[in-house]
């Protein structure tokens, strides 16, 4: 089980070197809307990193599932579990997921979304295929060993994503795996974009990171990483929104 934890976080480091994630909001007054976050995979990128092994690539899988679809199946597995870790399944029932990987037409996505009545509730959708994966094998909460954590709030008035370092040592472990990559790619450059999305009820007052990108009617935002840099600093993707 500790080998292949460690084979999915380098797969994870691997995998986002070559990724375009984003993160999608539409945010209602009363506090409800819609999030969304979708992987995909950047073909020019992935080839440089894996040379040759890309052509003999040979997946076929376009699936979706709600993941109380999930809870429902393995219920066996989730019968047995201890109640907290019954609660932080339940906490995804209604977050949906769409796979799509094709190596013919070389198209890798991954769609994780989900609505809400108030943001405050929604889970972390970065660790949703992990808690199915745990699910659905029986393992204990693999996911609960994420080092920081995404979560949001909404006022009426102001509009927080945060971010909180939950492992300290294992942070620095990714750090130091991620630095290790990027050096070996050298000079080869990637496209590892990682953006955030949202759009408001009210005009847009003030956004506490000066990078951000207003639109033009000021009821939106938009907000570019690295996807390395956001890995390595996961509190620098945190992000204030003050309306009007």
């Amino acid at each position: 089980m500790r080998n292949l934890k460690l084979f999915f976080s380098l797969f994870l480091i691997l995998f986002f070197s070559a990724c375009q994630m984003t993160e999608t909001i539409f945010l209602n007054q009363d506090g409800s809307g819609t999030i969304t976050t979708q992987g995909l995979r950047d073909e020019s990128s992935y080839m440089k990193l894996v040379g040759e092994d890309y052509s003999k690539e040979n997946d076929f899988i376009d699936s979706s599932y709600v993941f109380k679809e999930y809870i429902s199946k393995y219920q066996e597995n989730f019968s047995k579990l201890p109640l907290h870790e019954k609660s932080v399944f339940n906490q995804y029932k209604e977050v949906n997921v769409h796979i799509k990987k094709n190596s013919f037409d070389k198209e890798f996505r991954t769609v994780i979304s989900c609505k809400f009545d108030k943001i405050e509730a929604v889970p972390d959708l970065y660790k949703t295929e992990e808690y199915a994966d745990d699910l659905r094998h029986n393992y204990a909460l693999s996911a609960e060993e994420h080092y920081y954590k995404v979560s949001y709030s909404f006022d009426g008035n102001v509009f927080k994503r945060s971010v909180t370092i939950t492992d300290v040592k294992e942070l620095k472990k990714q750090q130091a795996r991620m630095i290790a990559l990027l050096k070996q790619l050298g000079d080869v450059k990637m496209n590892q974009s990682y953006v955030l999305d949202y759009h408001f009820p009210r005009k847009i007052k003030y956004v506490s990171n000066k990078a951000a990108i207003i639109s033009n009617d000021k009821l939106s935002v938009s907000l570019r990483f690295l996807i390395s840099y956001s890995l390595q600093d996961p509190e620098s993707t945190t992000l204030e929104v003050v309306l009007e």
